[in-house]
């Protein structure tokens, strides 16, 4: 395989999506006559599941009717689901193993599944050459491999970018830092400058630098990679200590007692937006496909986008993180025509071109070049970006440990208690390990 430092690349349109409920479909027919395509050309019918919205399955839905023009022989039943609800269904077809032969998976699941055995070991198929990954980036491919065996395959990936207000920050006067080289410190005077200005939005509420960072627990594995610390080991356990946690939440302590963050209780009563996309925080740090979402809850089209802050000027240590992967149920009675349908999703320049920047940037160079982008637009601004900080990504993607949603959760609403006043760093960290260290086994 080779690395590619994604050059024409592009993004998802759309953050965070708006999931519906369970749908079916058929991509084909059982009745169609098999080709010479492969070494089996034998009618079979294959399952394929995904989460995501309307918009997701009508391109599902023309990539695969492609798919059947060149493979006639495959037939693919779909169906898809809201986020929480593919998680629950999943579940429960895994506890009777009969999960799907192809579906759409998530990090956060990834360790979980594969330590049951639910999930088919895809190496094989990509020694064999039915799935090719030689256009994908190497570090990008290890995010889907444990104990050995390539149980997800990455379709589309992101990375960590700062966003900026630029009428928030002209409105406070106060100036972002050089990207290239500021540290956390240097971001924290920001807020401060920002927050200590008194400007107020026409509504009457207060602008603010940002909401307090560290109530998101991907922003701690960040600052634990630049330190250097693996946050999560092979064996599933954890590289880091309570003091690790009390250090990173310290950070903000002072901004905390000064009340120079965003107000936990505004931000709370948003949900699910925020106080940046309702333009009274001048910045936020998330990841780089979320741009097109804080553009369109906002309602601000000139927001920006900047490189993180770092321990050590200029070492930004980001990763790669997949938006989702492809993987196949253990249980699957046809493993080379699931590799079939994966390797097409993965690599087809026509379906590349079907998606665009729906599901991220695609992980196959031959996909992102076949995605046209207009110059000025969202998915250009973070093609530049992801252009400029490509040399900044140095390390493995974290695959996080069994039971990483619920730990996740536990972390943000830790971090609401801490923002409200009514808990300490120090219990903040001894609380999160006590239902981590749970949650995990």
């Amino acid at each position: 395989m080779k690395r590619t430092f994604w050059k024409a690349v592009a993004v998802t349109a759309a953050a965070a999506l708006t999931l519906a409920a369970c749908a079916g479909g058929d991509a084909g027919d059982d009745e169609a006559a098999p080709t010479s395509t492969g070494p089996d050309t034998s009618p079979v019918t294959i399952n394929f599941t995904w989460w995501g919205n309307d918009d997701r399955a009508a391109r599902y839905n023309e990539a695969l009717a492609l798919f059947k023009t060149k493979y006639p022989y495959i037939t693919v039943q779909t169906s898809f689901a809201a986020f929480p609800d593919y998680w629950t269904k999943r579940s429960t077809e895994a506890a009777g193993r009969a999960l799907p032969d192809v579906m759409q998976f998530d990090l956060s699941y990834l360790r979980e599944f594969s330590q049951n055995g639910q999930l088919l070991d895809l190496a094989p198929y990509v020694e064999n050459g039915s799935i090719d990954l030689s256009n994908f980036d190497e570090n990008l491919v290890k995010s889907g491999e444990l104990d050995g065996k390539t149980v997800g395959i990455p379709t589309s990936t992101n990375t960590f970018a700062m966003f900026q207000n630029p009428h928030v920050i002209e409105a406070t006067g106060a100036t972002f830092p050089d990207d290239t080289k500021y540290t956390w410190d240097q971001y924290n005077d920001f807020i401060a400058d920002v927050s200590d200005a008194g400007a107020k939005t026409a509504d009457g509420y207060g602008l603010y630098g940002a909401v307090d960072y560290t109530g998101t627990f991907w922003f701690f594995i960040q600052w634990l990679l630049q330190k250097g610390i693996t946050p999560f080991e092979d064996d599933g356990t954890f590289g880091f200590k309570e003091k690790d946690i009390v250090e990173f939440l310290n950070l903000t302590a002072d901004l905390r007692d000064a009340k120079q963050v965003y107000p936990t209780d505004r931000n709370v009563a948003l949900a699910p937006k925020g106080g940046f996309t309702v333009n009274e925080t001048a910045s936020e740090m998330s990841w780089d496909n979320f741009l097109a979402g804080y553009v369109a809850d906002s309602g601000t089209a000139d927001l920006a986008m900047a490189q993180i802050p770092s321990i050590k000027a200029g070492e930004k240590h980001l990763f790669y993180k997949p938006s989702m992967l492809l993987s196949s149920g253990a249980n699957t009675k046809h493993p080379e025509a699931a590799a079939t349908l994966i390797n097409f999703l993965l690599t087809d320049p026509e379906v590349g071109k079907i998606f665009g920047t729906s599901k991220g940037v695609p992980a196959d160079s031959k996909q992102r070049a076949a995605v046209t982008t207009e110059e000025g637009s969202v998915d250009a601004q973070v093609i530049a970006y992801e252009e400029k900080v490509a040399d900044s990504v140095t390390e493995p993607t974290p695959i996080p440990v069994k039971g990483f949603g619920a730990i996740e959760a536990k972390w943000k609403s830790l971090g609401e208690e801490l923002g409200y006043g009514t808990l300490s760093p120090e219990d903040f960290a001894s609380q999160w390990f006590s239902e981590a260290e749970l949650s995990t086994q």
